[in-house]
């Protein structure tokens, strides 16, 4: 007489096998449902209450003369803007261009951040001069010095390009900075003990040390170039338009449902930029950062 343990099951063939090897896997497809409906349900649940409240304004509260103007409901904007091709292609064509002069001016804004930050970490005198230059950067009105900027940039994509560094960089900065002098003290020893060079320490230990800030400055300064495109749009109006420009033209003409497909056209692009630069930086640093931190004491 044979014998089965309880972990296995008789198939329909005859054939032993052990669900034992099941149930991890069905627990992970589960725990993978629950986090993947935990991230959907969010966002599905606060796009129906934002479009509840468009609707809600357009025909609750304004009368129809001002719903025109002042608040077009969503389904308008989809049949008049986004729907018609002779509305949508010229927001493409700007969008287009408000990619580049974004994606430029992020990565110029990237590398000039990181050296400035690695160079003031040298040392504390530098850190002192030129850190409350960095913060100048941050606090100084852009719309004040947009006309010096088109006198010596040009009212093109070069100017535009510099308004976006000048608004993306200094998360960088500042990021960079803080994860460099985040590092810990005891590896800094350890690198002392074994007389490692600047050189060494700099990019031995504290620039991958300082990788998550980083990251975390790349996600804030990748929103902000967004930002720097369409203020760069709205004020240099010379060659091609980009949604800024479209937006100011909308806004003079009184055309509701453009402006609003504009709107959401340049509010989904900055959504994907920074999720994009979101996933890269889990990518990068997400594993192995978790689990260093896992592992602090308290963690």
């Amino acid at each position: 007489m044979t014998q089965t343990r309880s972990s296995e099951v008789v198939s329909g063939d005859g054939r032993y096998s052990d669900h034992r090897h099941s149930r991890p896997l069905t627990r992970r497809k589960a725990a993978s449902g629950r986090r993947l409906a935990g991230t959907v349900l969010p966002v599905v649940g606060t796009l129906v209450v934002f479009l509840g409240i468009w609707l809600a304004v357009s025909y609750l509260v304004l009368s129809p003369e001002r719903r025109e103007i002042l608040v077009p409901p969503p389904q308008q904007v989809l049949t008049e803007s986004i729907l018609r091709w002779s509305h949508l292609r010229p927001m493409l064509r700007a969008l287009l261009l408000d990619v580049q002069v974004s994606m430029i001016g992020l990565v110029i804004a990237c590398v000039l951040g990181v050296l400035a930050a690695v160079v003031m970490s040298q040392s504390s005198w530098l850190e002192r001069s030129l850190y409350p230059f960095a913060i100048l950067l941050q606090v100084v009105p852009i719309l004040a010095i947009v006309p010096l900027i088109g006198l010596w940039f040009n009212y093109g994509i070069n100017g535009r390009v510099v308004v976006c560094v000048i608004i993306a960089i200094f998360p960088m900065i500042a990021n960079t900075l803080f994860g460099i002098h985040s590092v810990d003290r005891g590896a800094h020893d350890l690198f002392t003990l074994n007389r490692a060079t600047r050189w060494q320490r700099l990019i031995k230990l504290q620039l991958p040390g300082a990788l998550p800030s980083m990251f975390a400055g790349l996600r804030i300064s990748s929103g902000l170039s967004v930002i720097g495109a369409l203020v760069g749009d709205f004020f240099f109006v010379q060659g091609q338009p980009g949604l800024g420009t479209l937006l100011s033209t909308y806004i003079a003409r009184v055309q509701s449902a453009d402006l609003f497909a504009a709107i959401l056209l340049s509010s989904l692009y900055g959504v994907v930029v920074f999720a994009l630069f979101t996933a890269l930086s889990s990518l990068a640093v997400g594993s192995w950062y978790t689990a260093a931190r896992g592992t602090r004491p308290g963690g």
